[in-house]
């Protein structure tokens, strides 16, 4: 996800410049799965992460910055190993944002996503309006086509005690570029992005979040091609303890 998922931040470019009531910080649990299958005869290839993470948040007179800071297990076919993530980022009083500090090769902060990391006041009392399916047009992460998609509301929710309002978000479209796996490939196919998020009615903080990139196509070496699909799948949660997204859903 990173700075090539964030294209798909639909609810980014909606934050506010002031942050007033935003909690200097926040712990998350979090939880992830990626699924490789390059080819027929290869067998999948699934890597899984849990963790928790750290989100700080300072304020001046030129807006806030961000840091999130992961530490969690990765387990593969080789074992398990303990690594860490770290991203940071400037927003300015426009609400426009800059990333700072990218190092967050596994995709696991909660600045890394494809979700605001706090929602404005005008635009929390939209999502708490939001009835049916609400058009709209995002970039891709990969290949920067444009994808087409819909945003719908996702009910009510308790997130570690606190009440908070859940958006549903899905696109997809073409997918032509390369994998950061593969770069000397080339991938033709399509690329779909689903997820939901909740945002606390106290603060209007992400609290919640279960994101799913899909990527399935061709990927062309040397005039060869081989089918290819990919799976990343987050689970975000506020709190210390393991991610339990029924929970959100009560």
């Amino acid at each position: 996800m990173g700075a090539r998922a964030r294209a798909l931040a639909f609810l980014a470019v909606l934050l506010a410049a002031a942050l007033a009531c935003a909690r200097a910080d926040e712990t998350y649990g979090v939880t992830g799965q990626d699924v490789y299958r390059i080819g027929d005869a290869v067998p999948e290839t699934k890597i899984a992460y849990t963790g928790t993470q750290h989100l700080s948040v300072a304020r001046d007179g030129n807006g806030a910055r961000f840091v999130a800071e992961a530490t969690y297990t990765r387990t593969d076919d080789s074992g398990k190993s303990t690594a860490h993530a770290r991203f940071v980022q400037q927003m300015a009083r426009d609400g426009s944002f800059q990333d700072r500090v990218d190092e967050d090769p596994d995709f696991l902060t909660i600045l890394n996503q494809p979700f605001a990391i706090q929602l404005d006041p005008t635009t929390m009392r939209d999502l708490q309006r939001l009835k049916g399916s609400v058009p709209f047009e995002a970039t891709s992460p990969l290949g920067g086509a444009r994808l087409h998609g819909y945003l719908r509301p996702a009910g009510l929710g308790r997130i570690q005690n606190v009440a908070s309002t859940g958006v549903r978000f899905s696109a997809q479209g073409p997918m032509t570029g390369s994998l950061p796996q593969h770069p000397e490939d080339s991938l033709n196919g399509s690329i779909r992005m689903d997820g939901t998020a909740y945002y606390s009615q106290r603060d209007s903080m992400l609290v919640a979040l279960d994101a799913t990139l899909t990527i399935q196509g061709k990927l062309i070496n040397d005039g060869t091609a081989v089918p290819v699909r990919i799976i990343y799948h987050r689970m975000i949660r506020a709190g210390e303890g393991g991610v339990s997204w029924s929970e959100a859903k009560q």
